[in-house]
């Protein structure tokens, strides 16, 4: 049974992604429905959400930087004091687009003030999930860390499904005109309450027990960074691999499916929405319980059997969106994210397990986070850009595949780190020794 610290760390880590990743999928849902029309209006549509996906990729190309300043501060300072600035830059970026005024009110400052907000979103959560996750598997029994690491995955469905609940309600409840004016401001604005909940309970919690002990035995890295880039290299390869593939079927998953659906399909939007959220609902049990499922057979063997059934569920996953039939669109939605689900439950304690505790967070959100520009940040731009040259989504399921491959070479580098002893230890480098000497 899990400790009272434990589920209240748990509990902070699982609060405090959900809201951040609310305030970033909230982004990328209004990049494919609302800011096209708002922001960049002088252009023709498909120009315009190709733009506004563009501003949406800015988020991940600032993310690995974000890794890098609060991986550092991380590693020096402690896990929990990151964690709550992070927080707060996310918050109020987030609300401070919901004030944004269009491209018609303040011309071209409209769309360069946008990205700016955009890149302080993405540097803000680019720090937060290597913390959280360290928070999650450094505290409470090892033989449970796949299953406690899992919880601040599971913030990414609850986020999204947040934001797509959230965007949902007032797509149905507003007219064309009403939401485009005002409408799609409120989820934005909404995320400054949100962030004072999630203040209220990460200030309640306890520094990582693992870094304390680093703390207390003098051993800090001067410079994580480039101890990273010295000692775990393979590691740290490895990390941005596996995540690479999961990245891009994820984001073709649940943002590409917005633009498909409203675009060459001419459905409401209400339709993707509705399908994203059954999926992401599903996920909020599915990922805790393939993370489980690590603890019990290995990381690697779950993670590869998620690859494996995305790579063959991306062939069916457009095809049955063509059918234009809500079931089948939600069927279609909740067994590609149940492939992910796979990929994504173990994901957090397998690439953290690959790195030593006084280099953890750096490395963690390093290999984490630069994935994210070559996966999500491209994933919707390049789907889009596929369908524009060869008019067909086999394409767009080739690319998926292929970046799933990559994953699966990421996985191949790395030993199964499920029984990995995680405690620093002075003339150790534990958790990359079998990687890196």
């Amino acid at each position: 049974m899990a400790s009272t610290q434990t589920r209240r760390v748990i509990a902070a880590s699982l609060v405090g992604t959900s809201l951040e990743w609310y305030d970033f999928f909230l982004y990328g849902s209004a990049a494919a429905l609302v800011f096209n029309k708002l922001f960049f209006p002088t252009f023709e549509p498909l120009t315009g959400t190709l733009l506004a996906f563009l501003t949406y990729a800015i988020g991940f190309v600032a993310r690995p930087l974000g890794g890098i300043v609060f991986g550092h501060f991380g590693d020096r300072a402690g896990r929990k004091n990151v964690l709550v600035v992070t927080l707060l830059l996310m918050g109020i970026a987030t609300f401070l687009i919901g004030l944004l005024p269009g491209y018609t009110t303040i011309g071209v400052a409209a769309p360069l003030l946008l990205v700016s907000l955009r890149f302080l979103q993405g540097f803000g959560l680019g720090g937060e999930w290597g913390g959280a996750v360290l928070m999650s598997i450094e505290h409470g029994d090892p033989r449970r860390r796949g299953f406690n690491a899992s919880w601040p995955q599971v913030g990414v469905p609850a986020g999204n499904l947040l934001a797509a609940g959230v965007l949902g309600i007032l797509s149905a409840t507003l007219s064309e005109d009403a939401f485009l004016s005002w409408g799609w401001r409120v989820p934005f604005l909404l995320s400054g309450l949100l962030v004072i909940v999630g203040l209220w309970i990460r200030l309640r919690i306890v520094e990582s027990p693992l870094f304390a002990e680093v703390e207390r035995s003098g051993r800090k890295a001067r410079m994580p960074l480039l101890e990273v880039l010295r000692t775990h290299p393979r590691a740290l390869i490895s990390a941005i691999l596996a995540r690479i593939g999961v990245d891009v079927a994820f984001y073709t998953f649940v943002t590409y499916i917005l633009a498909y659906v409203t675009g060459p399909l001419k459905l409401d939007r209400g339709v993707a929405l509705n399908a994203v959220l059954i999926g992401s609902a599903c996920q909020l049990f599915l990922i805790p319980l393939f993370g489980a499922l690590s603890d019990r057979v290995g990381r690697r063997p779950v993670y590869l059997a998620g690859v494996v059934g995305a790579a063959v569920w991306v062939f069916a996953f457009f095809p049955l969106l063509d059918t234009k039939s809500f079931p089948v669109i939600a069927l279609a939605s909740i067994v590609a994210l149940a492939c992910h689900a796979a990929m994504y439950g173990p994901q957090a304690a397998f690439i953290a397990e690959l790195f030593s505790t006084r280099l953890r967070y750096s490395g963690a959100s390093m290999g984490y986070q630069v994935a994210g520009v070559f996966g999500g940040a491209l994933a919707p731009i390049i789907a889009l850009s596929l369908f524009d040259r060869f008019g067909s989504t086999l394409a767009i399921s080739v690319y998926v595949v292929i970046a799933l491959a990559l994953t699966a070479v990421g996985l191949a580098l790395a030993p199964e780190t499920r029984d990995l002893d995680l405690a620093d230890r002075p003339g150790t480098r534990t958790g990359a020794v079998s990687l890196d000497t």
